[in-house]
């Protein structure tokens, strides 16, 4: 069988940043994001504008953190939510950085990490942003129904994140490393249900995650902790016993990044949380900050993403989903 996992001699994440809204805030990780907004329009006069300007002061946050410039940006990788990827695209346009667009869904963000990855790994740009984001109002807008209709949300629906995440690859090296890729195949589980997109994805996961460690020189073992994003809590607990089917007992270790976002007792969030800036968000703070502090020493961040758009929903089709992963551990300073 032919292995596919990218491996990288020298890749490391010099910054990242996050930016999300107030109800991600005030969830459990809530001090870990570089910055909050209590004004879900950002300061803008719709919630599409707002979400460029959250991607845009995140992208600003890591520069600032990083201590470069826009000018100092080789090439970015990145995408969203909105048709088109309009929010990165309006967040980038006056900034002269040159731009990839990507959309995975919610697995954008593992994508861009691992295509940023290649290039500079293999000399083709000094150094990559990668940045996605995500907007609660505007994500119902365009794939469900606009917040004033008031529609009434499943138990099994998750919540798009409000949350926006950067990363800045190059070569030079640093405490955090990306050491490998695994880019995820196209699992169809014939569910046609937008408010289950949990269970849409939790085949895709388990494909990516049993491929890795039958290729990988890696076993489960080594790694502190394996997060999905965004499975949330049904799609969650459908992977863990998919894994175990398979022979993967990992339990102890498995989380999601939409599980972990939102208190399920004290906060709305029916399944948990998903977007694009839902794992970007929690990655480049949480995760990140660990791998910094040596708490953590190696991660398979594996994001999950539901393929659909509005008009394959009318037309009743099934939700394929896809899942990357990305092997980040603790690198040399």
């Amino acid at each position: 069988m032919e292995k596919n996992i990218i491996s990288y001699d020298s890749c490391y994440i010099q910054a990242s940043s996050s930016t999300v809204g107030n109800k991600e805030h005030f969830g459990p990780l809530g001090n870990y994001f570089d910055l909050y907004e209590e004004d879900e329009y950002f300061g803008c006069n719709n919630f599409q504008s707002a979400e460029t300007e959250m991607a845009r002061r995140n992208m600003n946050i890591l520069f600032k953190k990083a201590d470069i410039s826009e000018e100092d940006i080789s090439l970015c990788f990145g995408g969203d939510l909105l048709n088109q990827c309009a929010a990165t695209n309006f967040a980038l346009r006056d900034t002269g950085i040159p731009y990839i667009g990507l959309y995975g869904a919610c697995s954008t963000i593992a994508e861009s990490l691992i295509c940023a990855s290649v290039f500079v790994d293999n000399f083709v740009c000094r150094n990559a942003l990668c940045m996605t984001s995500s907007h609660f109002c505007s994500a119902e807008r365009q794939y469900r129904f606009p917040l004033e209709y008031g529609s009434t949300r499943t138990p099994t629906s998750q919540n798009t994140v409000t949350g926006a995440g950067a990363y800045l690859i190059s070569r030079k090296k640093s405490d955090v490393r990306i050491e490998e890729g695994l880019i995820g195949k196209i699992i169809d589980s014939n569910i046609s249900d937008p408010n289950n997109m949990g269970a849409a994805m939790a085949n895709a996961a388990a494909d990516t995650i049993t491929r890795f460690f039958c290729e990988s020189r890696y076993t489960q073992d080594d790694f502190d902790v394996i997060c999905t994003g965004d499975l949330g809590f049904e799609g969650l607990e459908i992977t863990k016993k998919l894994l175990e089917s398979n022979g993967l007992y990992l339990s102890d270790k498995l989380y999601d990044c939409g599980e972990m976002i939102y208190d399920r007792e004290k906060q709305d969030c029916n399944s948990g949380g998903s977007g694009c800036g839902c794992m970007a968000s929690v990655l480049a703070s949480y995760f990140i900050e660990k791998i910094k502090k040596g708490e953590l020493s190696r991660i398979l961040a594996v994001g999950t993403g539901a393929l659909h758009n509005p008009c394959t929903i009318l037309e009743k089709k099934s939700i394929p989903a896809v899942a990357h992963a990305v092997n980040i551990c603790g690198g040399t300073k």
